[in-house]
């Protein structure tokens, strides 16, 4: 009895070590999976990563080399490549100097407003708090933000939309006849039209038109180019799945030969051969994950909609909490006929067992894409026309948050901006 625990005991222990190589691996999007094993391989001699992709874009720079005998436009390549374009936040701080913030005091204030500032550019902190927290004023902390209208990028630090607008209408260079009728347009921007007969109306709604909204749009930060690890193929009616081998490192083992004369280099050939069958690992529980999304989702692939998938499925499938699969499908992308796709968007929650949330907000998406613009559809009309559709019950709050989420603004914000752009 003794003897078969403490197999069992070793055995676990075995596995315990397996999976504590193979989870980080696992976990790792395609594009870090390299700087993981790295870090994995710092210590041992025997091994050594490569990574096939570096290979493929050094041999295409030494044959553009050597088509392009000019070296000045290949080293104004690289210049322009290696300057790092500032973060918003950085561009901000550039800028807190005298005149416009000839204190300390001031400058203090100014930095607590930037913390303050959302993704899209609007001041969405606590003034009091900030006051009571810097032991000043809630009217000198407004005097400062007032000092964002003459920043850059402009419109920054408002608190709305419209006095984003007033901030960039400060910035503008045009004419205080102009400028005063940008302001009355701009209080009733939906019926801009009954200002036509001003003979400013062309040359202010000129300068209201080259208004940025958020104003941070320049700083929104690009999308960043996704590797799929899988791939869902048809050929010939039929659906095949492949793992993305091609864009794996490769663990090469070093030194085999001496390792067997030493116990420590012995060991260390073990652990890179352990890498090798944790990353083997990889690229088989992905197949398998592949295998399932598509036999979960087979009408997707068909051309229909996503039907809600549950974690715990797959959990099961691999003896292995929800949260363990979590995170491994985190940050990680399938592609197929219809684009790519996170792996994540296959598990949707389900508002009900035949209707996904991901398939409503899809829903919802398109609906505002294609509005009428003189009537923009209401979250009370996006609710109706989205409980006629899926013939489901959902109450108003869940469609204003799949908006949010959407990154679309109100229908009555939707309907100022459409005017804008007119």
């Amino acid at each position: 009895m003794k003897l078969r625990t403490n197999i069992a005991l070793a055995n676990k222990i075995k596995l315990s070590a397996t999976l504590q190589s193979w989870l980080p691996i696992l976990q790792s999007p395609l594009d870090d999976l390299e700087s993981t094993l790295n870090h994995i391989a710092a210590d041992n001699p025997c091994m050594r990563v490569d990574n096939p992709r570096e290979q493929t874009l050094n041999a295409r720079s030494k044959k553009n080399n050597r088509a392009n005998s000019s070296t000045t436009g290949v080293n104004d390549a690289i210049e322009r490549f290696c300057i790092a374009k500032q973060s918003l936040y950085e561009t901000l701080l550039d800028q807190l100097c005298p005149p416009l913030f000839p204190t300390p005091r001031s400058v203090r204030i100014a930095e607590e407003i930037i913390e303050n500032l959302d993704e899209c550019g609007y001041f969405e902190g606590d003034m009091q708090q900030i006051a009571e927290q810097l032991n000043v004023s809630v009217e000198e902390c407004e005097r400062v933000r007032a000092r964002f209208a003459y920043l850059e990028p402009t419109g920054i630090g408002a608190v709305d939309v419209f006095e984003s607008f007033v901030f960039q209408l400060e910035a503008a260079d045009c004419s205080s006849e102009v400028y005063d009728l940008c302001l009355e347009i701009m209080k009733d921007l939906e019926r801009h039209a009954k200002f036509k007969k001003n003979r400013h109306y062309e040359a202010a709604m000129k300068v209201i038109q080259t208004f940025k909204n958020p104003p941070a749009i320049d700083y929104f930060e690009e999308v960043r180019a996704v590797v799929p690890e899988i791939f869902v193929i048809e050929e010939g009616g039929e659906i095949e799945v492949r793992i993305n081998d091609e864009q794996y490192p490769l663990v090469i083992i070093e030194n085999e030969k001496i390792a067997k004369k030493e116990t420590y280099l012995r060991n260390k050939v073990k652990e890179a051969k352990d890498l090798i069958d944790a990353l083997e690992m990889r690229k088989a529980t992905l197949y398998k994950i592949g295998l399932m999304i598509v036999e979960y989702q087979y009408d997707f692939f068909k051309g229909g909609e996503i039907r809600p998938m549950k974690l715990k499925d797959l959990a099961d499938e691999f003896n292995h909490a929800p949260s363990t699969i979590s995170r491994a499908i985190s940050g990680k992308y399938l592609e197929c006929n219809r684009g790519i796709f996170s792996l994540k968007s296959f598990f949707a929650t389900a508002i009900d067992e035949d209707t996904s949330n991901a398939a409503i907000k899809d829903y919802i998406a398109d609906l505002v894409k294609n509005e009428e613009r003189k009537r923009p559809l209401s979250d009370n009309k996006l609710l109706q026309i989205v409980e006629d559709k899926f013939g489901v019950k959902v109450v108003r709050r869940t469609i204003t948050k799949y908006r949010k989420q959407l990154n679309i603004a109100s229908s009555s914000e939707r309907k100022k901006l459409y005017e804008i752009s007119c």
